[in-house]
């Protein structure tokens, strides 16, 4: 390094660092004009192979990268997404402490990077005008509850928009769903044949699909065996209401012998109500909740899980939403990809509604753990206690 160097304080390996070629160094290196390396680099034009890939090869070893503006420019897209949780509206709520949405968005990330994009996770409302900050070519937005006004906002500003969970009356491009109502009637069989006689369910009081068709399928199954319901409610993205909630339905003169729980905290809400109040799980309590976290296979005891399969769903809403930008004709019939070993509940339909939008099907599994298995036909139900109750 020169004195002159040191003195200025200026790092010669950093400053080239911050180089970049352009798209004329890569004509000039490669021996073409400016049009053949982009025309080369966009797959378009009429090239020879032999063209193109040279083209390719010296555009990699310089370095290059497409200008997002010249990009922009060019096409009218940003090559940005975002992805939002508008289900609770503007109630604060940090959706990747869930598993679930930790999952979903994963996927989603890698699907986008896949094909060029990249992945922009928004509030659903903000104080700061986030929305309006950032070019977006798309938006997934997970389980919008009726009348979303930011869907509604999305779609007549000319935004394709993709949604994980069906949108009853959003306008939505396209949506990824499971089929909820299939699922929760399985395990509630699944309860019922490990002899529950009294089934509960912990459940929210939000209006998103995903809510309020797991809901629905309970009721309309506690009507069809001549169950009267016994169910709590709370706001889910409060876990603190969860507890309480979870502690309420066990306190309940109607106690269930058995509890659905809807939301990923819900097993270790339960499990620890039920410990309150004395109750042995599976032999007085059977427990099933909704979660991807592995936390359930090694909580005593373990504790039978339903699966949304949310990486999958991640990977569809995201093509499907990119397919919907490019215009490519990405077939709207119902995708069900091969699943894992375990109990799984299909959908009750394989193909998607004639009229828009499009809807994508996806299969959940139940992972059965010593929570739900059957009772020993001699085995006694212990009354329920007050806390602290010796």
């Amino acid at each position: 390094m020169t004195a002159a160097a040191n003195q200025s304080g200026r790092r010669p390996t950093a400053s080239r660092r911050l180089e970049r070629a352009g798209i004329r160094d890569v004509a000039a290196a490669a021996g073409v004009s400016i049009t053949t390396v982009s025309d080369a680099l966009n797959g378009k034009g009429r090239l020879p192979d032999e063209t193109r890939s040279r083209v390719r090869e010296v555009a990699e070893r310089l370095g290059y990268r497409p200008s997002a503006a010249a990009r922009t420019l060019r096409t009218g897209r940003s090559g940005l997404i975002g992805l939002t949780v508008t289900t609770y509206g503007e109630e604060p709520f940090t959706f990747t402490e869930f598993a679930y949405f930790a999952e979903m968005a994963r996927a989603a990330t890698s699907a986008a990077l896949s094909r060029g994009y990249a992945l922009v996770v928004l509030p659903a409302s903000s104080r700061h005008d986030v929305w309006s900050n950032i070019a977006l070519d798309g938006t997934v937005v997970i389980d919008p509850p009726d009348q979303d006004p930011l869907v509604s906002e999305l779609y007549r500003s000319g935004v394709p928009v993709v949604s994980d969970g069906k949108p009853g009356n959003c306008p939505v491009t396209a949506w990824v769903d499971n089929d909820h109502e299939a699922a929760v009637l399985g395990i509630l069989d699944h309860l019922s044949e490990a002899g529950a006689r009294r089934i509960g369910l912990l459940t929210g009081t939000s209006t998103d699909t995903y809510t309020r068709l797991s809901t629905d399928a309970y009721l309309g199954w506690c009507q069809r065996v001549g169950q009267e319901p016994v169910y709590e409610t709370y706001p889910a993205h409060d876990p603190a209401a969860g507890a309480v909630a979870a502690d309420r339905l066990l306190a309940r003169p109607d106690r269930p012998d058995a509890v659905y729980g809807l939301f990923d905290p819900n097993g270790t809400d339960l499990l620890a109500a039920a410990r309150r109040y004395g109750l042995r799980v599976p032999d007085d309590l059977l427990l099933v909740c909704c979660s991807e976290s592995d936390v359930y296979a090694t909580t005593e005891p373990p504790i039978t899980t339903l699966s949304l399969k949310p990486r999958r769903i991640g990977t569809t809403v995201v093509n499907l939403l990119i397919d919907a930008i490019e215009g490519v004709d990405s077939g709207t019939g119902v995708t069900v990809p091969d699943a894992p070993t375990g109990r799984l509940f299909p959908p009750r339909f394989r193909t998607a509604g004639t009229g828009p939008p499009p809807g994508t099907l996806m299969p959940t599994e139940l992972i059965v753990r010593a929570s739900s298995q059957p009772r020993s036909p001699r085995t006694t139900i212990s009354p329920p206690r007050s806390p602290g109750e010796v």
